[in-house]
């Protein structure tokens, strides 16, 4: 048993980072992946290491993490966490980067590839699972600095998402970057309410090189938008490369899977 007051002190702090949203979760000695002097982990990320499938309990309630991310699909309200967290050791054991491309989720295996839709804009980014939470309501993933950046949620803080797995590091099979090249992509250039409008920029894009471009229609508190996309590209390759031909004319413009 652990001293009294040891405890005590633990159940201060589980409260207090819980209220923040965000908690380290000790998933035992068996962490795999360990940091290299630089902070980062050494290599590249491999299995999830076995420490990280064990059962953990925050704030009285206990988690139980998936053995398998296949076919893991889920909606909800995604947070953000910086730099209160930024440099401290993450669930796996790797060092907690703000700016890296990483996420923490509840009970998905570590080094899952998670794919985040943003529901209202239709931004979406790709981030690795390194860590555990967030534990506050109904929350359902925890982004990087640089991914809020990507979903444009770091004034907000929160945004209701689609999570969607695309891939798991050291898993047999197809790899991200394979999947991802073997996927189409679109880069949204702007958004409308009036219809006209969306298609008088269509009919610019498919004359000016983009003969796939299409209008999406969306519904977005109860008021509907056309949205123009760019394309189509195969590949995450050719999509970057004509998401960068395309900034300098729509500056906010960003990438989308079909």
């Amino acid at each position: 048993m652990r001293h009294p007051a040891l405890l005590a002190c633990a159940m201060i702090a589980t409260l207090l980072l819980a209220a923040c949203g965000k908690q380290h979760v000790d998933t035992g000695p068996d962490l795999g992946s360990r940091p290299g002097p630089s902070g980062a982990p050494s290599g590249a990320p491999g299995p999830a290491p076995k420490g990280t499938f064990k059962p953990y309990t925050i704030a009285g309630r206990t988690y139980y993490p998936l053995s398998t991310a296949d076919g893991y699909r889920e909606t909800g309200l995604a947070s953000w966490y910086g730099p209160t967290f930024h440099g401290k050791k993450t669930a796996n054991g790797e060092v907690y980067d703000m700016h890296a491309m990483t996420a923490a989720h509840k009970i998905l295996p570590m080094n899952t590839y998670v794919r985040i839709t943003r529901q209202d804009n239709g931004r979406q980014v790709t981030l690795r699972v390194n860590d555990r939470g967030p534990f506050v309501g109904d929350r359902i993933v925890d982004l990087s600095r640089a991914g809020a950046e990507q979903l444009d949620m770091l004034g907000p803080g929160t945004a209701r998402v689609t999570l969607e797995v695309v891939g798991v590091a050291g898993q047999t099979g197809p790899s991200l970057a394979q999947a991802l090249e073997a996927e189409v992509f679109y880069v949204q250039v702007g958004s409308f309410r009036v219809r006209e409008n969306a298609d008088r920029l269509l009919r610019q894009l498919r004359a000016g090189g983009y003969p796939k471009s299409r209008v999406q229609q969306a519904e977005i508190a109860g008021a509907t938008y056309w949205r123009v996309q760019a394309g189509a590209f195969q590949g995450m390759a050719r999509a970057t490369r004509a998401h960068a031909e395309l900034t300098p004319r729509f500056p906010s413009s960003f990438l989308i899977a079909d």
